[in-house]
């Protein structure tokens, strides 16, 4: 009788030691020594492993910090701020392509996006109540896709603050703002009009840009980019 042979894969599980995701069959990590220990990191999160400190092994940034060092100089404060906000953007560029598909701009400090076709609009009632109409607009987002830019970005980022509020102008819209040090995204829903969806208006990169109401934290996100009131 013949035997059954097991069969065994050499490839084991390998994991983001930033993020925790487990890498995908075929999907590239980056070896970086911190803390005289070996650290795999995946592509979305090499961004903060340089952020932390952290040194590819391959000896890339090792190079530079000796380069900087021969120069007799450290790099200045807006030097490492510049670097800091083009490895946010970076992050953001790969989140879109991932999760929307849709290409990053950079021409102008705060960006508009631009509205896409609606669908037939379907109007219903909108509540009176500033702070029911806080927790709808919130359930209709949590609902969207968007929860995936929020979660990937804080995966990089850290948790951002979120301000929720109903437009004084617009009685049955309700602003999203959701922040980090270095980057920003504004969502609109249209209470009137929720077959609409989600809108993101505008995003950006200094928080200088937003209002000092935008700026008014309200509101937090879970580990999933899921958006909640503060309570």
């Amino acid at each position: 009788m013949a035997r059954t042979r097991d069969i065994h894969t050499n490839q084991s599980d390998l994991a983001c030691d930033i993020c925790g995701r487990t890498l995908l069959r075929g999907e590239h990590a980056e070896t970086f020594l911190a803390g005289g220990s070996r650290r795999q990191v995946c592509d979305l999160c090499t961004a903060r492993a340089q952020h932390e400190g952290w040194i590819r092994e391959s000896g890339g940034d090792e190079l530079e910090l000796r380069h900087t060092r021969h120069d007799g100089r450290g790099r200045s404060f807006l030097d490492r701020l510049r670097g800091r906000r083009e490895r946010a953007r970076e992050v953001q560029e790969e989140i879109a392509a991932a999760g929307e598909g849709a290409p990053h701009e950079e021409d102008a400090p705060a960006r508009r996006v631009p509205e896409p076709p609606r669908r037939p609009r379907h109007v219903r009632a909108v509540p009176t109540n500033a702070d029911l109409k806080m927790q709808r607009a919130l359930e209709i987002f949590n609902a969207s896709d968007h929860t995936r830019t929020v979660g990937g970005v804080a995966r990089s980022l850290g948790a951002p603050g979120v301000s929720v509020r109903p437009r004084t102008d617009r009685p049955s819209v309700v602003a999203i703002t959701v922040m980090w040090e270095l980057s920003w995204y504004r969502f609109e829903i249209d209470l009137s009009d929720e077959a609409g969806g989600v809108r993101r208006d505008a995003q950006g990169d200094e928080l200088a840009e937003l209002s000092t109401d935008e700026q008014e934290i309200n509101a937090a996100a879970d580990e999933r980019g899921a958006l909640h009131l503060d309570t």
